[in-house]
């Protein structure tokens, strides 16, 4: 098992812009993963299986619903604390945050913002307990950047609505209890149903040979004239704007969440740049290494005090769906490319297993294009700053 050595970089003394509460939840995070994720997730990531044993343990340092109110289950903390949680996960592995970041924003949120009060009682405090583990059904084969065209529908039967349509690329759906999926009524309106695992006609066949995120099961959601009862239906917002403002909460968490995986490859780079000597001295007293690391702990404080800032702005309600973008589109464009030049720093050790870079480089493949492409926060930025749209 290897031995997590991760010391956390803070060029800008950004620890004085957090409170003693937000460093108390982050610093559970940390040493949680340093224990439980990172012996482990090496492991896991070459048999491409989802350790399920970490559940609880994400329960337990609030990682389910961290902004939750706590009747219902929840940590009651801000929205930094969530952040940092979500950094300290993704840190870890991108798999284990993604698992974290689909149950709290995409699940949870949605059924504390959307649903009724007998919906939050019996689900939120079982989703953040681990109890239940619940999947969000929005990407389709053939709609993805253009979530707006999807064909899953449902029909009012009068007892009942009966689902059918199809979702894919689906985080923790090969084991999630309920899914919050999106589909269209009758009139073409966007609407959010709670599918319980059970439901006849509802089946989530797992997908497989995977390059990336192989920590993390992912699949389909298959919906075969299911019977969904009405009082499973979300009924507080409809549109696209709903499952687009759960998309918000999630995009933020990644912002932050890539800021982690970035922090390992540059800690990892750096002390093994220290440590390896060729031609009688460490490579790190290099001028074209330290140009590397020297670049890297830039844009990584330059996308932490991003993600602070957002994470004020969160917590005022101030932040726009375009000022999120923003953060996630630069946040994950700055660790992968972080991520490739740790790599090089390692050689050819930067490809195996001993190291986390190159898991974190593949998992990045995956976060740089779920919740909204690269190129589609780009567009969003554009429309923002001109009253433009450019999708088409």
């Amino acid at each position: 098992m290897r031995t997590d050595n991760f010391q956390a970089p803070d060029y800008y003394n950004i620890d004085e812009l957090l409170t003693d509460e937000h460093k108390i939840v982050r610093d559970a995070a940390r040493e949680w993963v340093k224990r439980e994720v990172s012996p482990i997730i090496e492991d896991a990531a070459q048999k491409a299986e989802f350790p399920k044993s970490i559940i609880s343990g994400l329960a337990e340092i609030g990682a389910f619903g961290p902004y939750i109110p706590e009747e219902y289950g929840g940590a009651g903390l801000d929205q930094i604390s969530y952040g940092l949680i979500m950094q300290e996960i993704e840190r870890g592995d991108s798999g284990v945050r993604s698992t974290a970041s689909v149950q709290s924003s995409l699940v949870m949120f949605p059924i504390y913002k959307y649903g009724t009060e007998e919906q939050r009682k019996k689900y939120l405090p079982k989703l953040a307990s681990g109890e239940f583990m619940g999947c969000f059904g929005l990407t389709e084969p053939d709609h993805g950047s253009n979530p707006g065209g999807m064909t899953t529908n449902f029909k009012d039967k009068g007892d009942h609505y009966l689902l059918n349509g199809a979702k894919m690329w689906i985080s923790n759906a090969p084991f999630a209890d309920i899914a919050v999926v999106w589909a269209k009524d009758e009139n073409g309106r966007i609407h959010g149903l709670i599918v319980e695992r059970g439901m006849e006609g509802f089946s989530t066949p797992e997908t497989h040979n995977k390059w990336s995120l192989r920590a993390s099961a992912t699949g389909e959601l298959i919906f075969d004239n299911v019977k969904v009862p009405k009082e499973n239906l979300m009924p507080n917002k409809s549109g696209l704007g709903a499952p687009l403002g759960c998309l918000d909460s999630a995009r933020y968490g990644i912002a932050w969440g890539a800021i982690g995986a970035a922090m390992d490859c540059y800690d990892t780079a750096l002390r093994y740049a220290k440590e390896r000597v060729q031609f009688d001295k460490p490579i790190a007293g290099t001028q074209l290494q330290q140009k590397k690391l020297a670049e890297m702990i830039t844009e990584i404080t330059k996308a932490q005090l991003m993600a602070w800032r957002l994470g004020v702005l969160k917590n005022e309600r101030k932040a726009t769906s375009a000022q999120i973008s923003m953060a996630k589109r630069n946040n994950v464009e700055m660790a992968i490319k972080i991520a490739r030049e740790a790599r090089q720093i390692l050689g050819g050790m930067g490809i195996t297993g001993e190291y986390s870079i190159m898991r974190h480089m593949m998992n990045l493949e995956s976060v740089i294009t779920y919740e909204g492409t690269h190129d589609i926060h780009l567009l969003i930025t554009g429309m923002d700053i001109t009253g433009i749209p450019a999708f088409q």
